[in-house]
């Protein structure tokens, strides 16, 4: 196995949130700031990692015709555990996040991992495979969210003393000084600020391989001379 390639794959070029389009309920609905994005990725992040890892290791003893089942009592129990630690430590995101814990067993992300990866695959590959799927919705969470949170309230990283409790409630930046587009806020701005993603995303993919055909018609026609 290339480790390159398995990073890209679930943090850039198969990006769950970018490119599979995966779990797009939680992903728009918390995204209005980006403390509540961060939150969550790091929620589900933990969640994919911890249940990824289980069901690897007990997939010899997981009988294949009711494994789907078994595969939600695992993640169930997972989303609760983590969903009561949060309550005990961190109860100001426990609050922001609200029912979208415990929707996070019907993620369809956290059920595809489990069936296509950490069910075929060893324990190592797939603790790897649900802790950077995680983080690649994370990542995109965390620009979403930044776009959605400057533009719709002119702050960015707002709240922050709800991960980090060391910090008080000033702990943040303004970078405009009022809402310039109040859409942003909205499910519709959601979308939009997606969509727009998504877009430089394929442009930059698509830039980047006409760049290396490029390389490879020089380097072809340098070696026929």
């Amino acid at each position: 196995m290339k480790w390159n390639d398995f990073f890209k794959k679930r943090l850039w070029s198969n990006n769950s949130s970018l490119v599979q389009l995966l779990g797009l309920c939680p992903v728009l609905a918390m995204t209005t700031n980006v403390v509540n994005a961060i939150g969550l990725g790091i929620a589900t992040t933990f969640i994919l990692t911890i249940t990824n890892s289980i069901i690897s290791i007990f997939k010899y003893v997981i009988p294949k015709n009711i494994r789907i089942p078994i595969f939600m009592l695992i993640v169930s129990s997972t989303v609760t555990c983590i969903e009561m630690i949060l309550h005990a430590y961190q109860f100001n995101l426990y609050k922001s996040l609200g029912v979208f814990i415990p929707l996070i067993v019907t993620n369809c992300i956290v059920i595809g991992r489990a069936e296509s990866i950490a069910y075929k695959s060893s324990v190592l590959v797939a603790f790897f495979d649900g802790l950077l799927t995680g983080l690649g919705s994370t990542l995109a969470m965390f620009f979403i969210g930044s776009i959605r949170e400057i533009l719709g309230h002119g702050t960015f990283l707002f709240g922050i003393n709800k991960i980090f409790n060391t910090l008080g409630a000033n702990y943040f930046f303004t970078i405009l000084s009022k809402n310039i587009i109040i859409l942003a806020e909205s499910s519709p701005g959601g979308f939009l600020v997606l969509g727009f993603l998504i877009a430089f995303k394929n442009f930059l993919d698509k830039n980047k391989i006409k760049k290396k055909k490029k390389c490879l018609k020089c380097i072809y026609s340098n070696f026929r001379k």
